[in-house]
């Protein structure tokens, strides 16, 4: 795409001419962007006619004579042809590896992002995988669906051990919920981790059980995770690193520059350190290890700066679960929730309440930044109270502790955020994907107006992100737009009308507010001489457009430093271009245009490992 029109290369040696006696003195650039809208996301300078790059920093935007007088005989024209520029998107929360199963396994995703709609449709579409990954299976031993999403089914119920057996009884088969909170096993998946009838719910989390105590496949929360992490685990460390190459590239598809993987263990974050050695990560990520696993090695990890690409930038710390599978922690009932809850039921914690407070205070005592993952107000309130306590034990600081979700936030609680400058990082996209949901069944008509309010963070004046938090959803940087902006559920609702913002404040919630989250607004987050040249090309400028058609931008060209890390097939169409963006990854769901098919990863990584065993 470093190519220049005639009509635009006659303009660009005229304005050469004009600003060659300028250029002298000033430093000359490899690159200079040009030929379309360019929005820098800086409020002192909100659009561009061309940037110059150099050694993969940016040293001018501005006019177009201005930017041309850097031009030399090496440098080279990036016309864009009309399609506009905006600085690469900063992933304010998401699981860059976890993204490397989803990208990795059976898509059971519902519309638009699926076909999965019922329970005979998510078992014919293991099936399916099964058939078309047949050798892998028979390697691997092991099935892993991902996405289902319970409130999306005709029955409106998690599929079952039994179900799942229908599909197969002889390989272990794992089903992960959308949240990632959940999931179903089969018999032998249950078998192979050793969970019966006298295998008790573990701390946080709960075993779902039939009439005679049995468990009948369903796992909520850290039962899930401690039947979901034995199964990966047999992958070793070459599935790890497949999942480590597919993750960051699928960030890529969707115009990140920075990824972050937002709950990880050491041994996993050793796979990462590796893989970046050898090149494999094209955009930068930032790593946070989960808190209550090993201190000491995020305390002896944790970097200001990048070394190959990535970094261990914090801690994380998760205090419940998930709103849309009714284990958020709340300060009053569920509104109407569907399945077997005792009344008054009002989710649960999944960390105790002496572990968030010593967690929270360490990471102050040591200056590390930690991210909690809070979504219900009872969370909220603890969350809250530990950071209000660990502040008072030492002192005030720019640590920008970072809320995650936050999902039933109430008003009292956003000024709480704001006095303790608690960096809110808000999931918009649930708007989309569970707003019915959560108006009919979690909160209920009033209070799902609220969810995600970033309406009331703005009559603050407070900066926040949005996400993905992938595997969740796809990392759809246009989907999260969308959702930001619009606030239409799938149903074509608008859930509270009153917290949708502009395009260009839902922009630097995906640009420089979360560059801020990360430390990183120097140097990341708009185009600015000094910053880094990450730059994203979309197919429309989202400021000139109809709101209700952001979902529908393309993303073109993802570039890191002045490097190229992905450009789209411009000879599929529109709609073409449209499904593939939507639909990538996922194995049984088609090839993807670049040139490491994620498939083709899988089946390395995983012949490999059997190799070695």
């Amino acid at each position: 795409m470093k190519r220049t029109s005639g009509f635009l290369a006659a303009s660009v040696a005229v304005w050469g001419l004009m600003a060659s006696h300028n250029a002298v003195a000033q430093e000359m650039a490899d690159t200079i962007y040009l030929g379309g809208p360019i929005l820098t996301i800086n409020d002192a300078a909100p659009r561009a006619e061309a940037v110059a790059v150099k050694d993969g920093l940016i040293v001018a935007a501005g006019s177009l004579v201005d930017v041309m007088a850097l031009q030399k005989d090496g440098t080279q024209i990036f016309d864009l042809e009309g399609r506009a520029m905006l600085p690469g998107f900063v992933d304010s929360h998401g699981h860059a590896i976890m993204g490397g199963l989803q990208a990795l396994s059976a898509n059971l995703l519902s519309a638009p992002d699926g076909d999965v709609s019922d329970i005979a449709s998510l078992q014919d579409t293991l099936r399916t995988w099964m058939a078309d990954n047949e050798e892998t299976v028979k390697t691997v031993q092991l099935i892993v669906g991902f996405g289902y999403d319970q409130s999306q089914l005709a029955e409106l119920r998690h599929p079952t051990r039994d179900e799942l057996d229908e599909v197969s009884t002889s390989i272990p088969i794992i089903i992960v919920h959308q949240s990632g909170h959940f999931g179903v096993a089969n018999s032998k998946a249950l078998e192979v981790t050793n969970v019966g009838p006298d295998t008790p719910d573990p701390a946080g989390g709960i075993i779902r059980r039939q009439s005679d105590g049995t468990p009948n496949g369903v796992l909520e929360e850290n039962a899930f995770f401690a039947v979901l992490t034995p199964l990966l685990g047999g992958l070793g460390e070459e599935g790890l690193r497949a999942f480590a190459l597919a993750g960051p590239e699928l960030w890529a598809r969707f115009g990140y520059t920075t990824a972050q993987e937002g709950r990880t263990a050491p041994p996993i974050v050793e796979v990462m350190k590796s893989v970046a050695a050898e090149g494999g990560f094209k955009i930068d990520i930032s790593v946070y290890p989960d808190i209550l696993v090993d201190r000491n090695y995020i305390a002896e990890n944790v970097s200001d700066e990048y070394h190959n690409r990535m970094r261990v930038a914090g801690a994380k710390l998760t205090i419940d679960g998930s709103p849309q599978g009714f284990t958020a922690w709340r300060d009053r009932p569920y509104y109407d929730p569907i399945g077997e809850y005792a009344p008054g039921y009002s989710g649960y914690a999944s960390a105790t309440r002496q572990q968030v407070i010593e967690s929270i205070d360490w990471a102050f005592e040591n200056d590390v930044q930690i991210l909690t993952h809070s979504n219900g107000e009872a969370a909220s309130d603890l969350l809250i109270a530990s950071i209000e306590s660990a502040q008072e034990n030492h002192g005030e600081k720019d640590r920008r502790p970072v809320l995650i979700h936050g999902q039933f936030l109430r008003e009292d609680q956003v000024d709480s955020l704001q006095r303790l400058e608690i960096f809110p990082s808000l999931f918009p996209m649930h708007t989309f994907y569970w707003g019915d949901w959560h108006r009919d069944h979690t909160v209920g008509p009033v209070l799902a107006d609220n969810i995600s309010p970033t309406g009331w963070l703005r009559q603050r004046g407070m900066a926040f992100g949005t996400h993905h938090d992938a595997p969740v959803a796809f990392p759809d940087s246009m989907r999260v737009l969308d959702a930001t902006v619009t606030r239409r559920t799938r149903s074509g609702d608008i859930l509270g009308p009153s917290q949708r913002v502009d395009v260009l404040t839902a922009l630097k919630a995906m640009t420089i507010w979360p560059a801020m989250q990360h430390f990183e607004e120097d140097m990341k987050g708009t185009i600015e001489v000094g910053k880094l040249a990450d730059f994203v090309i979309l197919s429309d400028d989202p400021t000139a457009i109809d709101p209700e058609t952001l979902d529908a931008i393309q993303i073109l060209v993802t570039i890191k430093e002045d490097i190229v890390v992905f450009e789209a097939d411009n000879s599929l169409s529109e709609s073409s271009l449209k499904n593939q963006n939507r639909q990538v990854g996922f194995a049984s769901g088609g090839t993807p245009v670049n040139s490491h098919s994620f498939q083709h990863i899988a089946e390395s990584a995983f012949f490999k490992m059997a190799q070695t065993k």
